[in-house]
């Protein structure tokens, strides 16, 4: 009765508490959901249909048991339904999507340049994060200094593609149920499932290559199972990586390892190295308006672009034209 009645009024509150008997029994003893009921349960809670006892509860629980494949990918359903799709552009290159929620706190944030580097070899880029976040620098604060404001809509998304620049829209504006989910991080002191979420959500309307993080090898283990056996192939194509300081820009003195993953098939494109540490110097500053400036040098070619970035770029280029290829 419970189940037909939420079916016929999807704006009931959810009785979540089925569920967090599931959950909530300590690493150990709890069990996982299915990837229907998943998405049941996140659904209410963007859409707010679950109390703040029982949502805090529930992201208490995933902090200690951590994510299932088949919850990440109810999770993830109902999160990319929760807004509208950017509508990809036409063109050579389908779009890339980087996410950007960490910043830098002990090294200079490279993300806005690897952007720029793709959208100036024609790619569409979109980038979506926080526009603050204390104690780091954020892309979006970089990109203010490159007097690149951010797009407040899908049409100024638009603009800049057709202009060759690389949009980055806030998560406020992207997605605003998400935003709300992620920003209780204020409230409770830790991450949640959504900080996973929108590091792997693909959003736009059609195929697109995603760059995507992980900080803890579980999470390698967790998504490289996903994108090989539950992510749908229709959405595009994805690299993972080991972030650098949670961002998915290549290291410049230390290579990360970069998979493809590519319709349920894994393909190592670059291994761990160690880069010449030739940029002490220009990565010594890490502000956003110092970092601007470097960017710019970078660029204009005053200061070479780290190997470990060109590199990646060039693999996202390449990426990106077989996925437009495809679709």
């Amino acid at each position: 009765m419970e189940n037909q009645t939420q079916q016929q009024d999807p704006a009931a509150p959810l009785a979540a508490a089925r569920f967090i008997k599931e959950i909530g029994r300590g690493k150990d003893g709890a069990r996982s959901l299915s990837r229907e009921d998943a998405s049941l349960l996140y659904s209410a809670m963007l859409d707010g249909r679950v109390s703040d006892l029982e949502l805090g509860a529930i992201l208490l629980a995933f902090r200690i048991k951590g994510e299932s494949v088949e919850e990440i990918a109810g999770f993830l359903a109902a999160a990319e339904t929760s807004f509208t799709p950017v509508t990809a552009p036409a063109g050579l290159y389908a779009p890339v999507v980087i996410p950007s929620y960490n910043g830098a706190r002990h090294m200079v944030n490279l993300t806005p340049l690897l952007a720029l580097l793709l959208a100036r070899e024609g790619v569409p880029v979109l980038m979506h994060g926080v526009t603050h976040d204390a104690g780091r620098v954020t892309s979006a604060e970089i990109f203010q200094a490159l007097d690149l404001p951010p797009a407040l809509d899908a049409a100024q998304a638009g603009i800049r593609f057709s202009e060759g620049l690389p949009a980055f829209m806030p998560i406020e504006v992207l997605a605003p149920k998400i935003a709300r989910l992620l920003s209780l991080r204020r409230v409770l002191g830790v991450r949640n499932s959504t900080h996973t979420l929108v590091k792997i959500m693909q959003p736009f309307d059609a195929a697109a290559l995603r760059l995507t993080s992980y900080t803890h090898p579980e999470y390698f283990t967790m998504l490289s199972t996903y994108f090989t056996q539950a992510a749908p192939a229709a959405r595009g194509d994805v690299f993972l990586m080991r972030g650098t300081e949670g961002e998915t820009v290549a290291n410049a003195r230390r290579a990360q390892q970069i998979d493809w993953f590519c319709r349920g098939t894994s393909t190592p494109l670059v291994s761990k190295q160690i880069v010449a540490d030739v940029f002490s110097e220009a990565l010594k500053e890490r502000d956003a308006v110092a970092t601007a400036r470097m960017i710019e040098a970078m660029l204009n070619g005053k200061i070479e672009v780290p190997a470990a970035i060109s590199e990646q770029v060039r693999h996202c280029v390449a990426v990106a034209a077989n996925i437009a290829v495809r679709r």
